[in-house]
């Protein structure tokens, strides 16, 4: 029996792309370049700086300026977390459901402490979630399993009555490995890898109220 629903963050429970995508285009716009169009950069708001840096300058970890658009590319997120982002349509009524259930939920993302904190407060988690755990909590990130079983551990709950929910591969391959059901969301990110239903979780889902009926 689920007694804990664990969700990613960006991408399964909050629409974070559009702030994401802002500080690239800030970038951007800061060297008279023109702004890319959102839906390319949506599909690499997973990969967080690493994608949105790669796509919008063709860097990649270890070219010699990339360090450096990582940090500007991240300081302007911090400075803009919350102007446009906002949960996906169905989450909240599923969060609800999930309360009025008894059962507790909470978010493991990789997205850093220094964004989830404050992002999780403006958002309205603050006092619901039973857990947040970032990207940096534990010693290893997703597809690690470590993260997953901190927020375990924290909801005091056993790993095997625990269902995690993403919009990632590497969601997919941290659940199992943490011996949790999972579940993978379409309405997500979802990247450039392989296809959704190729990942391996026990079920695909195409909107929120689905989740309900899996508990």
């Amino acid at each position: 029996m689920i007694r804990c629903v664990l969700f990613d963050l960006d991408g399964t429970l909050a629409d974070t792309a559009p702030d994401l995508a802002g500080a690239l285009n800030k970038m951007r716009a800061d060297r008279g370049l023109e702004p890319m169009p959102l839906e390319p950069l949506r599909r690499m708001a997973s990969s967080g700086a690493r994608g949105l840096v790669g796509v919008g300058f063709g860097l990649k970890p270890g070219d010699a300026t990339y360090e450096e658009h990582k940090t500007e590319f991240l300081n302007n997120y911090e400075s803009a977390l919350y102007v446009h982002s906002k949960l996906f349509d169905g989450v909240e009524p599923l969060l609800s459901g999930i309360e009025q259930r008894g059962l507790s939920w909470g978010v493991v993302t990789n997205k850093a402490s220094r964004f989830t904190n404050p992002l999780s407060k403006l958002i309205g988690f603050t006092g619901r979630a039973a857990c947040v755990v970032s990207g940096d909590t534990t010693p290893h990130a997703k597809p690690h399993p470590a993260p997953l079983l901190h927020a375990a551990e924290l909801c005091k709950v056993d790993p095997a009555q625990c269902l995690y929910i993403g919009d990632d591969l590497r969601d997919v391959q941290a659940g199992r490995a943490a011996g949790m059901k999972t579940l993978a969301v379409t309405w997500g990110y979802l990247g450039d890898g392989e296809p959704v239903h190729e990942w391996g979780a026990d079920a695909v889902i195409a909107a929120p109220a689905d989740v309900l009926q899996h508990l």
